[in-house]
């Protein structure tokens, strides 16, 4: 029998999607994370989020969005920030019992991206 994708074993789409909600619950509850969201389309962060994670977990979607350092110029976090984030990560693959063999792989993939989400508009690419 062959072996699953991360895409598999997270449940596709629809597994990918119910973790990314989950996600964007906890930031959003964040005092010092939930602010950042304020004036943003969360039903297209989530979208674009779920596509982001269902490339990486080797799904058939694609991350079409804007590039991860430009789409995040605008938002001034810091590494503390990113840290909160992926705790809060790290709790809903957990909530969804995702393995830690698997939920550390998710993680590494957005932690991949840490100096673009860190990137300041006056820094070169």
């Amino acid at each position: 029998m062959a072996q699953s994708t991360l895409y598999e074993r997270l449940g596709g789409r629809e597994g990918i999607r119910a973790v990314v909600d989950d996600f964007y619950d906890r930031l959003l509850d964040d005092e010092e994370i939930g602010p950042f969201f304020a004036d943003a389309d969360l039903e297209m962060l989530r979208r674009t989020q779920t596509d982001f994670l269902c490339e990486a977990a080797g799904g058939p979607e694609t991350y079409d969005a804007a590039p991860v350092r430009e789409a995040h110029l605008h938002v001034p976090f810091t590494e503390a920030h990113i840290q909160r984030a992926v705790e809060h990560l790290a709790d809903s693959l957990d909530a969804f019992d995702v393995p830690e063999d698997d939920a550390q792989l998710v993680i590494g993939a957005v932690a991949d991206y840490e100096e673009e989400l860190l990137a300041h508009p006056d820094e070169e690419a």
